[in-house]
């Protein structure tokens, strides 16, 4: 990698921690901030506490009848989930976030694959946050009985007079990865697509040299549509 990528890829772990890790000194006794802390730790662990949809999901709605409701996106919850304002959970159902704690090395410094999914999570949701005035659409394929409501959907923002999927973002950026169905195929052809362009440009967690590709057995992910 030449010295440019690696003092960016460095300066992008750095501001990625930093957002992350100052979430629960923002308000300690707030209880959306322990909802949100009981979440993250659990994923920075390794376990992802939120479950898979119920029933199949119909992808092929967002291009046959898109409907989309606006959502005001309070904090990360996983590497492809996060909480709502209005306390549901929404769940990207086209990205994965990597979910091993293995450790590697990334822009030289000791972290974890599901560190870096989580924080990447948490700093591309402000990004999209600035870009829409706090709020943004997301198509809902389906949800989940009971509570916290679980929300399956993609989502979107506007970037430099751009429409992006926030999906496509995070795996573009090499901070997450294109969720694949039971047999193996990508959910939304075009994310793989957006994935193989990171890993050929070794984007985020690509850049080490010790990391694997998520389907293997090494790195393990947590799958949306499991």
């Amino acid at each position: 990698m030449n010295n440019g990528a690696w003092r960016f890829d460095r300066l992008l772990f750095c501001t990625l921690l930093g957002a992350l890790v100052a979430l629960p000194f923002a308000a300690r006794a707030d209880t959306a901030i322990e909802f949100v802390s009981y979440y993250q730790n659990a994923y920075a662990e390794g376990r992802d506490l939120i479950p898979g949809p119920q029933i199949p999901l119909d992808t092929s709605s967002i291009a046959s009848r898109l409907d989309l409701q606006t959502v005001s996106p309070e904090a990360a919850l996983s590497g492809n989930a996060f909480l709502g304002a209005d306390g549901s959970v929404i769940k990207l159902a086209g990205v994965q976030g990597c979910l091993s704690t293995e450790p590697l090395e990334f822009a030289g410094m000791p972290t974890t694959c599901a560190m870096i999914s989580l924080a990447g999570m948490t700093a591309t949701l402000d990004e999209a946050k600035k870009g829409a005035g706090d709020a943004f659409p997301c198509h809902v394929f389906a949800q989940n009985p009971g509570g916290p409501a679980v929300r399956f959907a993609e989502c979107f923002f506007v970037e430099n007079g751009a429409v992006r999927s926030l999906s496509e973002a995070l795996i573009r950026k090499g901070l997450a990865f294109a969720a694949r169905d039971r047999a193996g195929r990508p959910v939304f052809p075009e994310y793989l697509q957006a994935e193989e362009a990171a890993h050929s440009e070794r984007a985020g967690i690509w850049a080490s040299d010790q990391f694997a590709h998520p389907n293997g057995e090494r790195y393990p992910v947590n799958s949306s549509t499991n």
